[in-house]
């Protein structure tokens, strides 16, 4: 198989805040990957959080290009041959290798994997901004989705009354996603005025491996998911102690295969799952589509967020993410 990569990079439809980051442009890696006469590709999108760049995830994929062989479908074998630390290279690898079999086998995937054709409605980010603020863009925003999330951790006190005025003018369903910013005390005060206010669930309120994990789960009047406690199959039972759910997203799990693996995991646990994403284009947006309706809840709007989508395929359909009808991943490059 012959193996190329190239950075690309995505502006931003609107600068795009959460606790730890601003940003107005997403990098990514496109991945192709020839096979006779049928191509496959798939997108990286490196998590900064995890000092994952596009410079390393191309040198990745580069320096490991020799070792998916020559057989497409040797799956299993290929992702033991590839080493570890840049997951979202691994995912753009997998993704591209997936799209190149079912276009083999002339199936779309969520077919040529056994599932149904979409799943939960997608939610929509309102990126973390002042009370105000947030609830201008919900306002605006509403009307297109089912569900809203919500950024929090802003550090200054008004994480509650950015729900609270979010929820004085949408009475969508909502969750909110803190990304590791509260302290354990933090929580506890917020958590109750959340349910109060009707938030569905609270993702990631603290640290990864904080140790007030378990308390803050016994105690939440709502359930937790946890996202950056979460990345693979290795991770699943520990998060059982700590959370009520998890947020699998191929960029961190190093693809569909391990996302896949992590489900079966997670339901034996009595765990619920979120199928999460990056700001990525509909590359790496439709791997996700074809596999969501394994999931309780899905937040795939990531290539909804940038300017214009470079790869279009994935359609959203009363607020579904919903997977073209076509071989392999079903998206095209833009011309």
């Amino acid at each position: 198989m012959d193996v190329s990569a190239r950075i690309v990079r995505l502006p931003l439809a609107e600068t795009f805040r959460i606790a730890r980051e601003t940003t107005d442009e997403e990098a990514v890696v496109e991945v192709t990957i020839r096979h006779g006469d049928a191509v496959g590709y798939g997108e990286a999108a490196p998590i900064q959080r995890y000092e994952q760049t596009v410079e390393s995830a191309l040198a990745y994929v580069e320096r490991n290009a020799d070792a998916l062989g020559d057989d497409p479908w040797a799956l299993d074998a290929i992702h033991g041959r590839l080493p570890h630390g840049q997951p979202a290279a691994r995912s753009a690898l997998d993704a591209a290798l997936h799209d190149l079999c079912a276009k083999l086998a002339g199936v779309p995937l969520w077919k040529l994997l056994g599932l149904e054709r979409g799943g939960p409605p997608t939610s929509w980010t309102i990126g973390l901004g002042d009370p105000d603020e947030m609830a201008r863009k919900a306002e605006r925003d509403a009307p297109r989705f089912r569900r809203l999330k919500l950024k929090l951790g802003g550090g200054d006190g008004l994480d509650v009354e950015r729900v609270r005025a979010v929820r004085g003018v949408t009475e969508l369903p909502m969750q909110v996603d803190v990304n590791e910013w509260w302290s354990l005390d933090e929580a506890i005060e917020a958590l109750p005025q959340l349910h109060a206010l009707g938030v569905s669930y609270c993702e990631q309120p603290l640290p990864a491996g904080d140790p007030g994990g378990i308390q803050l789960r016994r105690s939440s009047p709502i359930p937790i998911y946890v996202d950056e406690d979460c990345h693979t199959l290795a991770d699943v039972a520990d998060c059982a102690e700590i959370a009520h759910g998890i947020n699998i997203k191929l960029a961190k799990s190093g693809g569909v295969r391990e996302a896949i693996r992590m489900t079966h995991a997670a339901r034996a646990l009595g765990l619920e799952l979120m199928l999460g994403c990056m700001i990525e284009s509909g590359l790496a947006i439709a791997p996700g589509a074809h596999i969501a309706s394994l999931f309780d809840h899905v937040d795939l709007d990531g290539n909804l967020l940038i300017r214009e989508d470079p790869w279009p395929g994935v359609e959203l359909v009363d607020s579904v993410q919903m997977p073209a009808d076509r071989p392999g991943l079903g998206v095209s490059r833009r011309a």
